[in-house]
């Protein structure tokens, strides 16, 4: 004989039409739609086992979330917050980083081209008080696809006869398939 939970669920109205929400949502995650089936199942007055044998998770999860919508209620249904190391830099010094890497040397007074990463941890450290190694501060704009230290630029043309030379083209030859000959040709 099962045995009787020590977490009678009793729902209001209010919680019972927000739980049949979340249970039929397609667009909720299937976390949020299994933990508001299981609180339902279990305002039904089913025990846990057959709980768990109904939905095909363990006797040990219906047990959690009916205790934890027992002591919280509907609040009691969200994630708890992760354990983990805490960011050791905010966003906006992240966002104040990226702005700087986006904007010319030029404009900041230094004498640059474009921005290499421990010139960008130096500036931003003069400039914000952000004190983060060049490899961290590389990292934020590379994130977001920005490299600012990767430019495309033209070949400057030694010669001094380029211009006055018509340019060259690959012709190839009908009836030759693959087989060409450089040409000069006016375009």
């Amino acid at each position: 004989m099962p045995m009787p939970s020590r977490c009678q669920i009793v729902l209001s109205g209010d919680e019972q039409a927000a739980l049949m929400a979340r249970a039929r949502s397609a667009r909720r995650p299937y976390r949020g739609r299994l933990r508001a089936a299981i609180v339902l199942a279990a305002a039904a007055g089913q025990d846990n086992a057959a709980i768990a044998t109904r939905m095909g998770v363990c006797t040990d999860t219906v047990r959690k979330w009916r205790r934890r919508f027992a002591e919280g209620r509907l609040a009691g249904l969200k994630d708890a917050p992760r354990s983990g190391r805490p960011p050791a830099f905010a966003a906006a010094d992240r966002a104040e980083v990226v702005a700087l890497a986006c904007a010319l040397p030029a404009g900041s007074g230094v004498p640059l081209s474009r921005w290499s990463g421990p010139d960008l941890a130096r500036e931003v450290t003069a400039r914000c008080g952000i004190a983060a190694s060049a490899s961290t501060i590389g990292r934020w704009p590379a994130r977001d696809a920005l490299k600012p230290w990767q430019h495309r630029s033209w070949i400057s043309v030694r010669d001094p006869q380029f211009a006055a030379r018509p340019p060259q083209c690959w012709i190839c030859t009908p009836g030759s398939g693959t087989a060409g000959r450089w040409a000069r040709t006016t375009m």
